[in-house]
């Protein structure tokens, strides 16, 4: 083990240090007070600003989450349009081939690969995967 690896300690920005959180095993939490941000969300429900109060594990400490007290969580804030339009816009960045146009029903590898896979090198989409890229110029006209 490295001297830097012994340096490094996890941080966890809401644990006080103090051991004053309690930590519940998988299903020992009670149900009726207290949720996980999932389990809120399932409720039409979010933290609403408040920090959690307890911490749930499981697979030995491995795998764990946040529980948040039902009581003081507020309902969750509803879609509008801008917001709704807002995350179109962005999916369509990351679902839009810039090499054909063509926007998939996925996210496509822009980062490594730049474009599409028929793009790439030149293995066939399934035409049920995409839409059609928006008609331009004499193509408008023609229709």
């Amino acid at each position: 083990m490295d001297d830097q690896d012994e340096d490094q300690v996890d941080v966890d920005p809401y644990d006080p240090g103090d051991d004053s959180l309690p930590v519940f095993r998988w299903k020992q939490a009670g149900r009726a007070t207290l949720a996980t941000r999932r389990q809120l969300r399932e409720m039409g429900l979010r933290p609403g600003g408040h920090e959690p109060v307890a911490r749930i594990e499981c697979r030995g400490g491995k795998r764990w989450a946040w529980l948040y007290r039902i009581d003081l969580a507020k309902p969750k804030i509803p879609m509008t349009l801008a917001k709704e339009a807002a995350l179109d816009k962005a999916m369509a960045a990351r679902q839009t081939c810039g090499t054909c146009r063509r926007r998939y029903f996925h996210c496509i590898p822009l980062r490594t690969l730049g474009s599409c896979l028929e793009c790439f090198d030149g293995t066939p989409a399934d035409p049920n995967s995409y839409t059609a890229p928006p008609a331009t110029g004499a193509h408008r006209l023609a229709a």
